[in-house]
């Protein structure tokens, strides 16, 4: 059974940092694409970042670009998150969710088969 479990969520202060861990067991092979999400009351669900396996390149939103840094322990199964550089508007409910891989067309939610119950972030003074 596919289970993923994100942690490192909670509040920080503007300006300030989080790492968010994203641990992933029971797969098969064939889900070598790790995405964060995340979800701001009253808005949509987005897509922050992907990594895969085997690719070229690490995707980001453009909001998120130069601020986050996704990475992956392969050895413990985990990908994470680096947040610096806090925004409010970065406070959402952030989820990790899995795909065959990543790809240009990364933000598509539908892309995704498998997701964590998320780790809530809150950018507050």
């Amino acid at each position: 059974q596919v289970q993923l479990v994100e942690s490192g969520g909670g509040l920080v202060q503007p300006g300030g940092s989080l790492r968010l861990s994203c641990a992933a067991s029971g797969f098969t092979s064939g889900y070598n694409g790790i995405a964060w999400f995340r979800q701001a009351p009253g808005k949509k669900r987005q897509g922050v970042s992907c990594i895969g396996i085997g690719e070229p390149m690490n995707y980001y939103a453009d909001s998120v670009k130069g601020r986050f840094t996704i990475s992956r322990d392969n050895a413990k199964n985990t990908v994470y998150l680096q947040m610096n550089s806090l925004k409010p508007e970065d406070t959402a409910v952030y989820y990790c969710a899995t795909a065959e891989g990543c790809g240009t067309m990364w933000y598509i939610i539908s892309n995704y088969d498998y997701w964590g119950q998320g780790t809530p972030v809150t950018v507050s003074s």
